[in-house]
């Protein structure tokens, strides 16, 4: 399926995280030994929201563009630059992250093949972004020469691609190309004999609420893409909402494409286009970020028609080789099942069940196009096994058949059926970086290719345990925990612990890479699989969404509580950090339990969660969050809201709050008022610090300097505060 990350979450991004420790002090004044901490002055807004009065302290800090506001930037960058700046170790922390994510270790994703050519992303530092490069094969990667060079087009490493698309004649590459990391991109065709940009640009394809998709029709001649609303088609307010699907031929302009599939459609709409070597159109539409699909079919007579609507319960169909439909169901099967249906009247009611469902839940990652697979007479599908993952075979009848060979404790993806029958795929490990991986399915044999990072860390020694957290209603929460060199279990040291829990996102084992800083220091690292994932299925992202979003913080406090209790860690020797919605976790995690953690690190997380649907992307958020216009929703959201969750006079711990000033899918200002409020509030003398970064988004896109500086800050902030814990 012809499918790229719209929301490659922060969950893996931020799998760098590590800890540190607050050192409480008398309620009281701050101490006279750090910076002065900047005063914020407090404009109290009072809202109501069923029966409640709701009061904001810092609105005024949500409008990015006045001057109050960017003053109150400056002052905190230069509070919390001349916190981390000064703290010890920073020169050593450096130079092992330049040695690791500046390593001329070599990394390949998103591959594709197309005319028995194979097409990939790669990232070869010192290079700042990822490049477009054609291979022969995955055993040649010194025959590839490159298609796309982002830093070519902007040298000062501003541009990156955001996926790519190459036209079934294998001539031309469609790429979403975005700057600053602000994800708003728009699409460039390059021919990739020549590497040279053809055509016109088409604008507007990509963004960071509805994301984008792109699928070339089988002669080549044009595509069908997603659109954001253009001059003056939508109001101001509603330019990041209504994406519609169009159609663009090569050598038109864009502004005569062709409006195919959107007309009236839902405000959060978000579309994943498919389309087969007949001309049949399949497009999925999401309703926000929730995992809720309607589908549609085009017909080789240019006519749609909608084939399954929400209440049906469908993840994603797929196109099969017997003139067919495959689809993946979670109606009244949380793991989901596998189905077919005939392309001619593909009534998912006339369904034929192919796989049922089992004890381990079937990936339904429409984002990233994962889960399911047709090739040359065999379905592939990977299945969760709680964080882990693994491919299985089977007929087109749903018989098992021999499949690939991957190791325990192991993560799966970008799967690729090559031309000759053969199938490429991702594996990683904790200990082990990427490589890809070649299926044979004639001998049954799984061999590695030459596409394969080099650890530029030696992690020898480095041991991986996997234990079960009992949550406050008593569910059992997985959480890995890897333990330094020479460290045995039931010898506490210092930990940190991430997690992410939400949108059906599993995470996955990834390799350790910059994370092994931390265990070179002698800390613990430690990541949960908390409920809002997919690990366990749809029903184990039910446990951990909309009113149930407080189970996922009591996973992740009963996951710092197991690494006490079993003697991993020291007891107020934790620190916890996440990213996006793991930054929501952990500014819930320090308001409800301050003095379980020693230290915080949050990156472009949600805050305000009363406030999270005046932004554009908090609207499709509020599928998975919930809508302060139910009245039960609401109390939900408010009673965990970090920031009106904040007590006046309680000791809480070091934090650190990371912010790109091009995010699209989490409004700065929500950091900005929570480290006000958390200045202002708290009783110790632990920093409470904001870093902003104008020339970063939400992740995606950022350079390898950028990474770097972001990883170093979080490191050595939380190295520091663990050292001086007690």
């Amino acid at each position: 399926m012809h499918i790229r990350a719209k929301r490659l979450s922060l969950a893996v991004a931020f799998l760098f995280s590590l800890s540190c420790t607050s050192v409480p002090k008398d309620a009281g004044e701050k101490s006279t030994s750090q910076p002065a901490e900047p005063e914020t002055r407090v404009e109290p807004v009072v809202d109501q929201h069923h029966g409640v009065s709701v009061t904001d302290p810092y609105r005024w800090l949500e409008s990015s563009d006045s001057k109050d506001v960017q003053e109150f930037i400056k002052q905190q960058n230069e509070y919390a630059r001349a916190h981390l700046d000064k703290l010890e170790g920073r020169d050593k922390i450096r130079q092992q992250l330049n040695e690791i994510l500046g390593a001329t270790s070599i990394s390949y994703r998103s591959l594709k093949e197309v005319k028995g050519q194979l097409f990939a992303l790669k990232q070869q530092p010192p290079k700042q972004h990822r490049f477009l490069v054609l291979l022969p094969s995955a055993d040649q990667p010194d025959k590839e020469r490159i298609v796309l060079d982002p830093d070519t087009i902007e040298p000062k490493g501003k541009v990156a691609i955001d996926w790519y698309e190459v036209s079934p004649n294998g001539r031309y590459v469609a790429a979403s190309l975005s700057v600053d990391g602000s994800e708003a991109g728009d699409v460039s065709i390059f021919e990739v004999a020549t590497g040279k940009r053809v055509f016109e640009v088409v604008p507007g394809v990509n963004g960071g609420t509805a994301g984008g998709d792109l699928a070339w029709t089988p002669d080549s001649n044009g595509f069908y893409y997603t659109r954001y609303p253009r001059g003056n088609e939508r109001p101001a307010a509603d330019k990041m909402f209504y994406t519609q699907v169009y159609y663009h031929k090569l050598g038109t302009p864009s502004t005569a494409d062709r409006l195919e599939l959107g007309k009236d459609f839902s405000r959060i709409a978000m579309y994943f286009i498919d389309v087969h070597p007949s001309g049949h159109v399949l497009v999925a539409v999401q309703k926000g970020d929730g995992g809720e699909f309607q589908h549609y079919l085009r017909g080789l007579d240019g006519k749609w028609k909608q084939i399954a609507d929400y209440s049906d319960r469908i993840a994603q169909f797929f196109f099969g080789e017997r003139n067919d439909l495959y689809f993946i169901s979670q109606k009244d099967a949380p793991f989901a099942k596998v189905m077919s249906v005939s392309l001619k009247d593909p009534n998912p009611t006339k369904g034929k069940v192919i796989i049922p469902e089992g004890k381990d839940a079937i990936i339904t990652d429409i984002t990233n196009g994962e889960g399911f697979f047709v090739h040359k007479g065999t379905l592939y599908v990977s299945y969760q096994t709680g964080g882990p993952s693994e491919i299985r075979a089977f007929d087109l009848n749903g018989k098992p058949k021999r499949g690939p060979k991957t190791p325990p404790v192991s993560g799966v993806s970008n799967v690729v059926g090559l031309d000759n029958g053969d199938v490429l795929f991702a594996l990683r490990s904790y200990l082990e970086p990427t490589a890809y991986y070649r299926f044979t399915p004639a001998n049954g044999k799984t061999v590695k290719t030459e596409l394969q990072e080099k650890s530029p860390v030696d992690l020898t020694g480095v041991t991986v345990v996997r234990e079960m957290a009992k949550s406050k209603d008593g569910t059992l929460v997985p959480v890995n925990i890897i333990l330094p060199k020479g460290v045995k279990p039931g010898t506490p040291i210092p930990f940190v612990l991430n997690g992410y829990g939400g949108f059906g996102i599993s995470i996955q084992p990834s390799f350790l890479g910059p994370r092994a800083v931390i265990l070179q220091s002698g800390v613990g690292y430690a990541i949960a699989n908390l409920r809002g994932g997919s690990e366990f299925g749809e029903a184990w992202h039910a446990q951990g969404s909309l009113t149930k979003k407080q189970n996922v913080f009591d996973d992740f406090i009963a996951a710092a509580e197991l690494l006490v209790e079993k003697k991993y860690a020291e007891p107020r020797r934790i620190a916890i950090i996440g990213g996006s919605n793991g930054g929501l976790l952990v500014g819930a995690a320090i308001t409800q339990r301050p003095e379980l953690f020693a230290a915080a690190v949050a990156s472009v997380g949600y805050f305000d969660m009363v406030r999270i649907e005046s932004e554009p992307n908090g609207q499709f958020n509020s599928t998975e969050y919930g809508t302060i216009a139910n009245k039960e929703q609401f109390e939900a959201m408010y009673a965990y809201s970090p920031y009106h969750r904040v007590k006046d006079g309680t000791a809480y711990p070091p934090m650190l709050m990371q912010v790109g000033a091009t995010d699209q899918r989490v409004a700065p200002w929500h950091s900005r008022k929570m480290a006000a409020r958390l200045q202002a509030a708290s009783s110790s003398d632990a920093p409470i610090l904001l870093d902003t970064r104008f020339d970063a988004g939400h992740g995606m896109g950022s350079s390898v300097a950028q990474q770097i500086d972001q990883s170093l800050d979080a490191y050595s902030f939380m190295l520091h505060y663990l050292k001086s814990a007690h």
